[in-house]
């Protein structure tokens, strides 16, 4: 039944528009019940994020994900812009090569989808980035009176609430240390095309846009050219868009 569960292919639930930026928290406290999950690495493809909620291994990565205690779908998903910007750093165990960040101290606004889970999901996502069983709820009354909250050292151990929507708070994680003195590291493709495809998915962006995007990023940058990535991606997630 186990193996069964993990090969399930998911319809995803399709985003709306238009893009939303989250409003101003209203900083009480207190343990939500739902949460908007921020993701702005490979968890904007939602055949990636499925396997978050249901388990399983994703095309080019290493790691079968335990999957959540609860498997259900998320009931909304909304293109999302955060204020700041992404980076790639360390090495990652599931597709090599950098992880994708968020600096929110940056200049900018960063390309997100926010899916609308239980607080329960969220926490079992949190509990499988950091490579452990997901099996309890995380505190987050802090999160959400303070805006930030470091839980532990980890790399996705920092909990961030930029805001709110429709009266939810919206939660994503990063890294605890300051960004300018982390050690990037250059993102494998198999890694690129789960943004790319959540970039074309939510944010209705050609791959062309996607590739553009992903290339100037610190750690990609210098490694990465946008055509070289455009011809990485191009067939494997959609249309590549005009030329320019």
């Amino acid at each position: 039944m186990e193996e069964i569960r993990r090969s399930v292919s998911v319809p995803a639930v399709q985003p709306e528009s238009p893009v939303r930026r989250p409003a101003p928290r209203a900083g009480a406290g207190g343990e939500p019940e739902q949460v908007w999950y921020a993701a702005y690495g490979s968890n904007m493809h939602a055949e990636q994020l499925a396997r978050y909620l249901l388990g399983g291994r994703p095309p080019g990565g290493v790691r079968t994900y335990p999957g959540c205690r609860d498997g259900g779908l998320p009931t909304r998903t909304v293109p999302l812009l955060l204020p700041g910007s992404l980076y790639f750093a360390l090495e990652s165990a599931v597709w090599g090569g950098g992880m994708a960040f968020y600096d929110p101290a940056a200049a900018g606004e960063l390309p997100a989808r926010a899916y609308l889970l239980s607080a329960g999901q969220f926490s079992d996502i949190a509990a499988q980035e950091m490579h452990r069983e997901p099996e309890r709820d995380l505190p987050l009354a802090g999160v959400l009176a303070a805006g930030r909250e470091q839980l532990g050292p980890g790399r996705y151990e920092t909990l961030l609430c930029p805001g709110t929507l429709d009266g939810v708070p919206v939660l994503t994680f990063t890294a605890p240390w300051d960004p300018a003195a982390a050690e990037l590291n250059a993102p494998r493709a198999a890694y690129l095309r789960n943004l790319a495809a959540g970039l074309v998915d939510a944010h209705g962006w050609t791959l062309r846009q996607a590739a553009g995007y992903l290339s100037s990023r610190p750690g990609a940058a210098g490694h990465w050219t946008a055509a070289a990535l455009l011809r990485e991606l191009d067939g494997t997630v959609g249309p590549a868009g005009p030329p320019g």
